[in-house]
């Protein structure tokens, strides 16, 4: 009887042994069976989590963004989130091909570079714009003229 309890699992009925178990008959992959197949992006700059930071971190359930709220940090943090979003992003586990991953980050990729140059052409005609303004203003005063 106490042989029958020590090769008998779950049960009399069951038919699963113990040495079933430890021969791993359910074919459950080990790690070094499993291919994994890691993103193409994954070690990329994310222009999405840099220009978005906290809109992407939600999408992305990657949270660590929100420090972006804190002051003075978020001058370093936005680079952080655009040197580490991808990792983050597929660290979070919602994505599950590696395929699925690299479309839904070139789509932020695409958003945040586009945000980035409409920034930066605004930011130059804003200066185009304003120090001929100012220069304007100083020369009227220096004539009198104001």
């Amino acid at each position: 009887m106490d042989e029958n309890r020590n090769t008998q699992g779950f049960g009399t009925n069951s038919g699963t042994t113990y040495q079933d178990i430890n021969q791993n008959t359910y074919n459950t992959p080990t790690m070094s069976q499993m291919e994994y197949n890691e993103p193409k992006s994954l070690h990329k700059w994310n222009w999405g989590a840099f220009m978005f930071n906290m809109i992407w971190g939600i999408g992305n359930k990657s949270y660590l963004t929100f420090l972006c709220l804190v002051p003075f940090l978020n001058i370093v943090w936005v680079f952080v989130c655009g040197a580490k979003g991808n990792q983050w992003a597929w660290d979070s586990g919602c994505f599950k091909t590696a395929d699925e991953f690299d479309a839904a980050q070139a789509t932020w990729n695409r958003a945040g570079i586009a945000s980035f140059i409409l920034y930066v052409f605004f930011i130059v005609v804003y200066i185009a714009i304003f120090i001929p303004l100012v220069m304007t203003m100083i020369n009227m005063v220096n004539y009198g003229i104001m």
